[in-house]
């Protein structure tokens, strides 16, 4: 299985071959929905896809922005389970764009190597047909962050990522973005702004509600249409 491992931190990405995420097994222990898809938490992750689907009954095409008031919250992997879960309904095709060009970490926990992305992408440097990348698992595609760029908020405050948001929507049904946790870092607020919707993930026990409630208003305040919260760490999670 490819892991980021046969990569330096300094080598520079490079350009995906088309056929190399269809072609890799996703046997991460992460991804429920392929590796136990009759699991409890499989069936959490559908139920959530259930709510998200009954908010957008026309079934138009939805970009969904994924966050966490903390790091380390579950929502790259709610990312990456939630789109697998959409694209178990007919006719249905995902995108994961993992927007978080600070630490991204979709590739890794799918088990792919970093590939150049949404970093090349909105700079020009990368067309969109080489950008995405279609997984192994039917309907599911994959965006990844690409480089560390110097100024990550600009890139994903500017109208070039309107662009690609808007030519993404023409493609898939879904595209859910799997932004930095919010408090910390300003792009979620940024990507909550031009999305349909933002949804925040919360583990239990672990995030303090005064952290969650602050998160919830400060995304509200600057234009993000909070759908609802998705708790993480319950039992059989």
């Amino acid at each position: 299985m490819p892991t980021t491992k046969n990569t330096t931190d300094n080598a520079p990405l490079q350009v995906a071959d088309p056929e190399e995420a269809r072609k890799t097994p996703i046997t991460s222990e992460d991804a429920v929905m392929v590796t136990h898809p009759r699991s409890p938490r499989a069936e959490q992750y559908r139920t959530l896809r259930n709510s998200i689907v009954a908010l957008n009954p026309e079934s138009a095409p939805r970009t969904v922005v994924i966050t966490s008031a903390l790091k380390g919250e579950g929502k790259t992997v709610t990312s990456i389970n939630l789109a697998m879960a959409l694209a178990e309904m007919p006719n249905t095709r995902v995108l994961i764009v993992d927007a978080n060009l600070h630490a991204p970490g979709a590739e890794e926990i799918i088990g792919m190597p970093r590939r150049q992305g949404l970093s090349e992408l909105l700079s020009g440097r990368l067309s969109l047909d080489q950008a995405v990348r279609s997984l192994s698992v039917a309907g599911v595609a994959i965006l990844g962050a690409g480089a560390a760029p110097k100024n990550p908020s600009e890139l994903l405050a500017s109208d070039r990522m309107k662009i690609v948001l808007s030519q993404l929507k023409q493609r898939f049904n879904y595209v859910l973005l799997d932004a930095p946790e919010a408090l910390a870092i300003s792009d979620a607020s940024l990507l909550g702004a031009i999305a349909d919707g933002v949804l925040l993930v919360v583990r239990l026990s672990t995030t303090p509600r005064q952290y969650v409630e602050q998160t919830h208003t400060m995304l509200e305040t600057l234009g993000g249409n909070v759908l609802g919260t998705c708790v993480t760490g319950v039992a059989g999670d």
